[in-house]
């Protein structure tokens, strides 16, 4: 068995492909309508599909996984993520942990969490 892709939801499916190829230079693979099929195995889903699926409430911002990714000029990132999307609502500006990786947390526009990570 082998994992293929990653699924999250998203109010605005184009909003979202921007956003992931903006920051971190996913493009896109298939459009399905209302599911898409990003490089890098992220696939993004809307939320009005997926509810449907479910049949369940969608909840932002749970904070129970996040999407990791790595990168050695973090504060040129960093630079490029506020310009980009200076609306964005962090959950850890730049810090270093104590065995040297600096890294920082923030969500999407869906409130899904992102860590940007130096490589290890």
């Amino acid at each position: 068995m082998k994992l293929k892709s990653f699924l999250i939801v998203v109010k605005d499916i184009e909003r979202s492909r921007k956003f992931y190829h903006d920051l971190f230079g996913i493009d896109m693979i298939h459009d399905h309508g209302g599911n898409m099929i990003l490089t890098d195995g992220l696939v993004l889903q809307e939320e009005k599909y997926w509810k449907k699926f479910l049949g369940k409430e969608i909840i932002p911002e749970n904070n129970s996984c996040e999407l990791y990714f790595e990168e050695a000029d973090m504060e040129g990132f960093i630079e490029k993520l506020e310009r980009y999307y200076p609306e964005v609502q962090y959950v850890n500006r730049l810090t270093t942990h104590s065995w040297g990786q600096k890294v920082i947390r923030f969500y999407d526009p869906d409130g899904n969490l992102i860590e940007v990570g130096t490589p290890m």
